[in-house]
């Protein structure tokens, strides 16, 4: 009978500890669900929204990279841009890395060849801009859509498909 009265508390702190190990499995499934489902959807629905508002009044349509990219488009990163804002006091800074998708390799190796007129063009466009301009998701947009622009007038035609933000600091 001794033995008996051991054994139950033994069974019934397993039974507790599975019980809490279930729990926290099912707490942290449901915590993960919800974070998906909820904060990471509702950034891609803002991300999207600018991107037909900008394009709209610039009358291009342009769809997302991800479904108009060609076979063999290749990505090039260009050097990290730390330029001055035109901000009235000119306290204010962007430090910036941009990732290039062009059309091919040829494209690639034509954009790494005119890196002095891609860095010129980029750099002029960056200082023009103020802290107002780039602090919105829309002003990131439009700065997006005017390095494509400028890119392309380098390159000569629609080579460049997009622009990707890889590093975006404003101080």
């Amino acid at each position: 009978m001794a033995e008996e009265v051991q054994e139950a508390p033994k069974k019934g702190s397993k039974m507790k500890l599975i019980v809490i190990v279930l729990l926290l499995l099912v707490i942290g499934a449901g915590g993960y669900i919800a974070y998906d489902k909820f904060l990471s959807g509702g950034e891609e629905e803002t991300t999207e929204e600018p991107t037909s508002e900008g394009t709209e009044e610039s009358g291009e349509a342009q769809v997302p990279s991800e479904s108009r990219s060609p076979e063999g488009a290749m990505i090039v990163t260009l050097d990290t841009f730390t330029v001055n804002l035109a901000d009235p006091l000119g306290r204010r800074y962007l430090k910036i890395t941009v990732d290039v998708e062009v059309i091919n390799e040829d494209v690639a190796a034509t954009l790494e060849a005119e890196d002095p007129k891609v860095k010129d063009r980029i750099i002029t466009l960056l200082t023009s801009m103020s802290f107002a301009d780039i602090s919105t998701p829309e002003g990131k947009l439009l700065l997006k859509n005017e390095i494509v622009d400028r890119l392309n007038q380098i390159l000569g035609g629609p080579m460049v498909l997009n622009v990707y933000f890889t590093e975006f600091i404003v101080q």
